[in-house]
Formats: structure tokens, C-alpha cells, sequence
């Protein structure tokens, strides 16, 4: 079972954030991933759980211009776009990470 507890989250530049996993495992995100990962009420429906964002609408080169730590829990980000309503639990980013688990 993989462990969902940063030990260390990394803004390595405008468009990538690192997380070092306390169990040694490390992930890392484009902007553009985290956007098109974004669990928020505006891209995801709250009733039926169907995406409303089209991913082919977020442009690759994307970045995050604000990160910051949401209790112990989860991180929110601004994004280039103007979106900055998401949440990202840890549990959600570890089992959304883009180089698997």
C-alpha cells in the first residue's frame, strides 16, 4: 500500500511541482497535469462525478503561480489560467501520479 504523507513538496519552477513521499517514493507534476487533475466543483460535477473540464482545453504550457498548503491535509493552487479553486487531498495526488504509484 502506498503511504499518502509528503515529506518535503518541492515548486521546482513555474511549471512543476515535486513531492517527496514519505515512504521514499517521488512524483512529480506539470502545471498542466494538476489542472487537468483539478477535483473543484467547476470540473467536476458535484452530483454525477462526470469531469466537465475538456483536458484538451488546458495548454501544456501552463503554470502555477501560487502554491500553498491547505491544513495538513491537501494543496491549492493558482494556476496561469485564473483557476484556483481546487483542493488536491495527498491521498488523490499520490493515486494520480502521472509516473504511477
Amino acid at each position: 500500500m502506498s503511504s499518502s504523507s509528503p515529506k518535503v513538496i518541492h515548486r521546482k519552477d513555474p511549471a512543476r511541482i515535486a513531492i517527496d513521499w514519505d515512504d521514499g517514493h517521488s512524483t512529480s507534476y506539470t502545471a498542466a497535469e494538476l489542472r487537468r487533475l483539478c477535483p473543484c466543483a467547476n470540473c467536476v460535477s458535484e452530483t454525477t462525478g462526470r469531469r466537465m473540464l475538456d483536458p484538451s482545453s488546458v495548454s501544456d504550457d501552463l503554470e502555477q503561480q501560487d502554491l500553498r498548503l491547505v491544513g495538513n491535509y491537501a494543496i491549492a493552487l493558482r494556476f496561469s489560467d485564473g483557476h484556483e479553486t481546487g483542493i488536491f487531498p495527498f491521498p488523490y495526488l499520490r493515486k494520480n501520479d502521472p509516473q504511477g504509484t
